[in-house]
């Protein structure tokens, strides 16, 4: 009956033992082009020499062509709505008009004080980078990665799901050089929906 139990207790801390070591790449959910997420976001960024932070909540809608964003504070205000379709992107922050432009990160950028890469997270919100040829990748697991050209790096620190099929519960973001702002965007994913 003992050896029943050890055999048993071996069996299950086997199946907790979900991911592979830093650095590896992860057996990553398929790519969903619709899919809605909930989380939240701590964002660190330099306006007028200052620093500045910002924490809330989030939620993302996206389908093959539009992305929907939603910006909300702890409480649960919302802060700011965010559409983006293939010819342009809107912005409103609440109780002001919206203010549109070609470009999210720019818009972002000029009215929340820090940019949103909105583009390139429809990829890293599920786990997923691109190489230098535009070939999407399953990211690693907590490696520090670069992720393009526009000078954003990315550590998956924490996964859900299984080994099978996992999927980001926690990204941390970073930009800047010696040209540019530092800016920090740690995303916490709380809940994950194909559609």
């Amino acid at each position: 009956m003992l050896r029943v139990l050890l055999l048993t207790i071996s069996v299950l801390l086997g199946a907790c033992s979900s991911l592979p070591p830093a650095g590896t790449a992860l057996s990553v959910h398929p790519y969903q082009d619709a899919l809605t997420m909930n989380g939240r976001l701590s964002v660190r960024y330099q306006q007028a020499g200052k620093e500045q932070s910002v924490q809330g909540k989030f939620s993302w809608t996206q389908t093959r062509d539009n992305t929907s964003i939603v910006l909300f504070s702890p409480l649960g205000q919302t802060m700011a709505k965010i559409e983006i379709a293939p010819d342009f992107a809107s912005l409103q922050r609440a109780g002001e008009a919206v203010q549109r432009a070609s470009d999210v990160s720019e818009l972002t950028t000029r009215l929340l004080g820090w940019p949103l890469p909105v583009s390139s997270l429809r990829d890293w919100l599920q786990g997923y980078v691109r190489d230098a040829n535009g070939t999407r990748l399953a990211a690693r697991s907590d490696a520090l990665q670069n992720l393009g050209n526009d000078g954003w790096q990315a550590r998956y620190v924490s996964w859900q799901g299984d080994a099978a099929a996992s999927f980001p519960k926690r990204i941390d973001l970073q930009r800047g050089s010696a040209g540019s702002s530092e800016i920090g965007l740690r995303i916490v994913i709380d809940s994950w929906q194909p559609q």
